[in-house]
């Protein structure tokens, strides 16, 4: 085979092996270069904050809805037709105390105080003439017994005439009737004095229960009108004017405005912290609490579930019915006075009657505490940096948690350098760029004192 064809059959394989090998270059030239991960000793710029010891206020929430602190369902006693119904008396309005809302008819209770009244003046009459007579007869008795006396003295001389035979046996015989029949007259007397005390306690009796009925029949007379008792704010309304209704028909229903109501459900636990445990047994299930705590000592505010910008301060005024023991749960009832009165709205309603409202109570610490914030507290480890501008790891355990705040029991000590930023990965030991958060410091004591976050 001559060179010039070996030449054609080498050239275009050599050519190929060139174009692959510059193709292999030209792709490791332009293949990014690894990434370079950091090493221990790379510096982490993070935000720190001294921990200190702080005075606190504990804190608890719960939810309930609105009731008045006082409700009026106005319900017949008697019977009748309405003849008179309040203008304002339409649900939603409120009414001021004193004024007269609706009236039944009085007509036929009228009727009925005034027959009491007259039986119970003929029973009056009635016993003044028995008392009268009683005095009359005990009168006539007294001279009827002198009567008697006189008698018995001349009867006596009589026999002692006719023993000596001076006087004639008829003569003593005349004088013995007249006698017997002077003991008969005040024996009489007597038994008519004697039976009038059982007649005055019949007429007393019969006086007894015209008076009954008398106050029975008034009393239905002043059920005819309904005032209203109190400030009120008119819920529901049944009755119309000229409808005859009947005893034991409701006919409205009002609410009192001067202190509304929320039944919130806190558990025991942390009623225990907002109290002290001092002041509750370990196990208090079953124990009567409402002499033993002083619900003085803690701070409470009412706002809207909806809008928390719309607020009311309420106060803790007592348990509502002990502890549930499946709960584990006290029912606290919050007041608010006047929420009328301080009403402006529609920045500031006033509170009625199914108003679905969350709770704040709150009230100082027992004792200062080491607080974080919470989200400084990662899986139940605190980040620090050591002396060494260093991060270390220490594990700690919570005495509670509310809002954005952690409080320490232990593992964590006072004037070590919490971090607050969130470090991925938090290598122990690894170096970082500490600095100081004077203004997040500040926040955290004005949270702990109570100030919202």
């Amino acid at each position: 085979m001559s060179r010039s064809v070996r030449l054609k059959r080498v050239l275009p394989a050599a050519g190929a092996l060139v174009i692959g090998v510059a193709f292999i270059i030209l792709m490791v030239n332009l293949k990014p270069p690894p990434a370079q991960q950091p090493g221990d000793d790379a510096l982490r710029t993070v935000r720190v904050i001294e921990a200190e010891a702080l005075p606190y206020r504990v804190e608890a929430r719960g939810f309930g809805s609105v009731t008045p602190a006082r409700s009026w369902r106005a319900v017949a006693a008697v019977g009748g037709r309405v003849i008179y119904r309040h203008p304002e008396l339409e649900s939603g309005n409120l009414i001021q105390a004193g004024t007269r809302l609706l009236e039944i008819d009085p007509t036929r209770f009228e009727l009925a105080v005034a027959a009491a009244e007259a039986e119970l003046a003929g029973i009056e009459t009635e016993i003044r003439q028995l008392e009268q007579e009683k005095k009359n007869t005990a009168d006539l008795l007294a001279l009827e017994r002198q009567r008697l006396e006189l008698a018995e003295q001349e009867l006596d001389r009589v026999e002692r005439l006719a023993r000596t035979g001076a006087l004639s046996q008829t003569r003593r015989d005349e004088q013995a009737r007249a006698t017997l029949a002077q003991r008969q007259a005040v024996q009489s007397l007597d038994n008519r004095l004697r039976l009038i005390p059982s007649q005055l306690d019949h007429l007393r009796a019969r006086r007894d229960g015209a008076q009954t009925a008398l106050a029975r029949a008034r009393e239905d007379l002043a059920d005819t009108r309904f005032t209203a008792p109190y400030d009120i704010r008119v819920h529901q309304v049944e009755v119309e004017l000229h409808q005859q209704v009947r005893a034991g028909e409701l006919l409205f229903a009002a609410d009192g405005i001067e202190t509304a109501e929320v039944v919130v459900q806190v558990p025991i636990p942390q009623l225990r912290q907002l109290l002290g445990a001092a002041q509750l047994p370990a196990d208090p299930v079953g124990v009567e609490l409402a002499g033993r705590l002083n619900l003085e000592s803690i701070e409470a505010q009412l706002h809207l579930s909806a809008n928390p910008q719309v607020r009311w301060p309420a106060r803790v005024s007592r348990i509502a019915s002990g502890i549930d023991p499946r709960t584990r749960t006290v029912q606290l009832v919050l007041s608010v006075a006047d929420p009328w009165r301080s009403a402006r709205p529609p920045q500031q309603p006033p509170l009625v009657r199914g108003m679905y409202v969350e709770a704040l109570m709150s009230a100082p610490a027992a004792e200062p505490r080491i607080l974080v914030p919470l989200a400084a507290v990662h899986q139940g480890e605190v980040h620090v940096a050591d002396a060494d501008d260093r991060l270390r790891r220490r594990p700690v355990e919570l005495l509670l948690s509310q809002r954005d705040l952690a409080v320490i029991a232990t593992g964590l000590e006072a004037g070590e350098r919490v971090i607050l930023d969130d470090l991925a990965p938090a290598i122990d030991g690894m170096r970082l760029r500490v600095e100081p958060d004077p203004g997040a410091q500040r926040a955290l004591a004005e949270r702990a004192a109570g100030a919202a976050p």
